[in-house]
């Protein structure tokens, strides 16, 4: 699963990837300005975390 949306208020990008760490289930949110190389990434252990997450960056 990856996704990613535009902020409609700023110009950050977020993205959600899921990652398979040995047998453990990951989810990657990151929120990047492309233009200026700022970036901040979490990972959570759990899907419903990391959509709540991604959802509150996209607000």
């Amino acid at each position: 699963m990856e996704e990613s949306k535009k902020s409609q208020t700023t110009k950050w990008e977020v993205s959600i990837i899921e990652l398979m760490e040995g047998k453990n289930l990951c989810f990657k949110v990151t929120k990047i300005i492309p233009g200026l190389k700022v970036a901040e990434t979490r990972v959570f252990g759990t899907k419903g975390e990391a959509l709540r997450q991604f959802n509150e960056w996209l607000e």
